[in-house]
């Protein structure tokens, strides 16, 4: 486990965690912890991939709607030995 040292914190705020942790039956550093687990998992989004993140873009201006060529044959591959 990594550990982090977070100077100079207000004393108000030290003492509103000392306050807030003694509330929970806690030691500050697992109050501290506590908060900084909930206050970044509320922030994540869900992984979406490229295509939904553009879909999600476009949609808010009604899409795009994008004419599909047409397929051709396939040609021949070129040949390199000679």
């Amino acid at each position: 486990m990594a550990s982090i040292t977070i100077r100079n914190i207000d004393d108000a705020l030290k003492q509103r965690l000392r306050l807030r942790a003694a509330t929970h039956g806690r030691f500050m550093e697992d109050e501290a912890r506590d908060i900084l687990r909930v206050a970044l998992a509320a922030n994540e989004r869900p992984a979406r991939n490229l295509v939904e993140t553009i879909r999600a873009r476009l949609a808010a201006v009604g899409g795009v709607n994008l004419e599909i060529p047409a397929r051709e044959a396939i040609r021949d591959a070129p040949d390199f030995g000679q």
